[in-house]
């Protein structure tokens, strides 16, 4: 006969102990990648669980990817802290959470005095089967039609002199 499985409750928060930090249902957080070479993922969380004890948390999160982990990968217009809400769900281990984050949209974060090293912007779900982007166009800052780039300070356009 195969062993009943644990009940599992849904937390309001928790504190990472590691990095005692308290985590909720919405929050964006770092996780720590298998390869330690690679920079950390990005994920929001969805929800928390743990079993009857409160031990053994995990916690249900929506991936957010980064352009180069995307079909077509990096492109020119995309900022080096921009990132895509994806529709890849997943629970992981609430022990893989490096830290929190800050997603921004992309007006916030263009209007923000300093980006730190936990700021993102989010202009675009992306997903992950069939590599479609929504919205499909984004917007365009001058006659060439090359989208705009926050890191990059636009005082003449390279590619039609405007």
């Amino acid at each position: 006969m195969a062993k009943a499985k644990a009940p599992r409750r849904t937390l309001d928060s928790y504190t990472v102990k590691h990095i005692n930090k308290t985590i909720k249902a919405g929050d964006c957080v770092l996780m720590r990648p298998a390869d330690q070479s690679k920079p950390s993922y990005v994920a929001r969380i969805e929800r928390i669980e743990a079993d009857a004890r409160g031990g053994n948390v995990k916690v249900h999160v929506r991936w957010y990817y980064r352009p180069e982990e995307s079909i077509g990968g990096r492109r020119q217009f995309h900022g080096s802290k921009e990132v895509f809400l994806s529709d890849h769900y997943d629970v992981q281990s609430a022990d893989t959470i490096e830290g929190r984050c800050t997603v921004h949209s992309f007006k916030s974060y263009t209007k923000l005095d300093a980006v730190g090293n936990d700021d993102f912007f989010c202009r675009f779900e992306y997903n992950s089967s069939t590599g479609a982007f929504n919205p499909d166009r984004v917007a365009v800052y001058c006659k060439c039609e090359m989208p705009y780039n926050p890191d990059d300070l636009m005082v003449q356009c390279e590619g039609c002199s405007d």
